[in-house]
């Protein structure tokens, strides 16, 4: 997508420039979940909004390249950007279209910097997703994650160039990358600096060319690399993995690569932040009478003593039995849910000793809130 068609990041996010950190983590979180391509699938709008929201939360999230953002715009995170290279992205389009002014006024009055042709480039990051266990999140996990990427040539160890020859400086441009250029501008004869067209502003030429790459220096490649995911690592949220990206060119270092992380469903857990939440149906006399009863949790079982006269839906917690919080040592808590199962199938002696039971707490009121909820019924339609 061009800097044109680029929406502003804080609009992306629906945030404020003056938003903390905070705020853009849980705006990021809200919005990667609404359009998460697990929720939307086959729907290439949430997709495409889904890739923007991380996008912008990459540089949101990361100081230094915030403030770049918010000084020169989407340039300012451009891999190679230069602060003094005349006019910045920070005025929108005008940067393109200004560029060429820049090299003249630069040679004209020996001022401005321009970032040489054949200069050190970053690679460009590779992406990959990965699904996890509840466990793997939970906990961290060393995982092997496959990408394909652009890498260096083994064959020509980058240079381009077949064995036994190496490559040569242009003579056009001497090695440089760039030539200079006459231009009229507004009656004036004036200098620019061009990237060389021998060259292609490499500065080299390659006369003898590797087998394996053609001359390029750079194969397309698939392997394996392994990720450590960290604990407490939250569905939609991604790993970064510096320097395991695409080559870089000119001597320039590789990109990263970003693992955008997925979570299978647990049958006995879901997750709540760094809180892991779980039913436990106990029987119509565990709830009556008390009972020790085994919880899991995913550290394995605990043993938890449930009070008399527990109802359908009381809530226990669990403290520390939950998710680490990502790079720290504290967890979160397991909150318990309480079900109270009804039987379905009674013997006739089973229903004839709960009916004697539910006359006689009638009889003894030990049923105040039942009582309580039939007379005001009675006065309602009584009315």
């Amino acid at each position: 997508m061009s800097d044109e068609k680029k929406r502003d990041y804080y609009e992306v996010l629906g945030v404020e420039k003056s938003a903390s950190a905070d705020d853009i983590k849980k705006a990021y979180r809200k919005k990667a979940l609404q359009y998460h391509p697990d929720r939307n699938p086959g729907d290439k709008e949430a997709e495409a909004k889904f890739k923007e929201c991380n996008e912008a939360y990459e540089v949101l999230s990361n100081d230094e390249k915030r403030s770049r953002y918010d000084q020169y715009g989407f340039a300012g995170v451009d891999p190679n950007f230069n602060p003094n290279a005349g006019f910045g992205g920070g005025f929108g389009g005008f940067g393109d279209a200004f560029s060429g002014f820049g090299d003249i006024f630069g040679d004209l009055f020996g001022g401005g910097s321009r970032r040489s042709p054949n200069g050190p480039r970053q690679g460009e990051n590779v992406g990959a997703r990965l699904e996890l266990t509840f466990e793997e999140a939970a906990f961290g996990a060393e995982k092997e994650v496959p990408v394909t990427r652009i890498e260096a040539c083994a064959k020509c160890s980058g240079t381009g160039s077949a064995a036994g020859s190496a490559p040569e400086t242009c003579p056009t441009c001497r090695g440089t990358g760039s030539v200079r250029t006459t231009q009229n501008f507004m009656g004036m004869t004036m200098q620019s600096t061009t990237a060389c067209p021998k060259c292609g502003g490499t500065g080299k030429i390659i006369k003898d060319p590797c087998p394996t790459c053609r001359g390029k220096g750079k194969v397309r490649r698939s392997t394996k690399i392994r990720v450590q995911i960290p604990a407490g690592v939250d569905d939609g949220q991604t790993v970064r993995v510096r320097g395991e990206g695409c080559a870089g060119s000119n001597g320039g270092p590789s990109g990263d690569l970003l693992v955008e992380v997925s979570i299978r469903s647990h049958p006995f857990f879901q997750r709540d932040g760094a809180n892991v939440l779980c039913e436990l149906p106990i029987t119509f006399t565990q709830a009556a009478l008390g009972a020790e009863l085994e919880v899991p949790t995913l550290d394995g079982k605990v043993r938890y003593t449930i009070p008399e006269g527990t109802q359908t839906g009381t809530v226990f917690r669990l403290r520390g039995k939950g998710i680490p919080f990502v790079h720290s040592k504290t967890r979160g808590d397991q909150l318990v849910t309480v079900v109270v199962e009804t039987p379905t199938k009674l013997s006739r002696e089973q229903k004839e000793l709960l009916r004697r039971f539910g006359e006689s707490t009638r009889d003894a009121g030990v049923q105040p809130k039942n009582a309580r909820f039939f007379e005001k019924l009675k006065q309602y339609f009584d009315k």
